[in-house]
């Protein structure tokens, strides 16, 4: 029971995760209440992470990261 609650909650982050990814290069997506919403929750998860690894070039690994931390999770408690 408690497994299969944390395997959801995980697939919902992940999720989020890609939907926080694909929205923020789409400037109309950006500016929706969802996607301000979105982005604060997921900013919660990747500001420490960008603390660590700070975007190179432009370029955010942080969401990769948060992503293989994710799937960790998974793969490790055999969710």
């Amino acid at each position: 029971m408690i497994k299969g609650i944390l395997s959801l909650l995980i697939n919902l982050l992940i999720v989020l995760v890609f939907l926080h990814a694909i929205g923020s290069w789409i400037p109309q997506v950006r500016e929706s209440k969802f996607y301000v919403s979105l982005d604060r929750f997921i900013s919660l998860l990747l500001d420490p992470i960008r603390r660590v690894i700070p975007p190179v070039s432009g370029l955010d690994f942080s969401p990769l990261v948060l992503l293989f931390i994710l799937y960790l999770i998974k793969h490790l408690f055999k969710l």
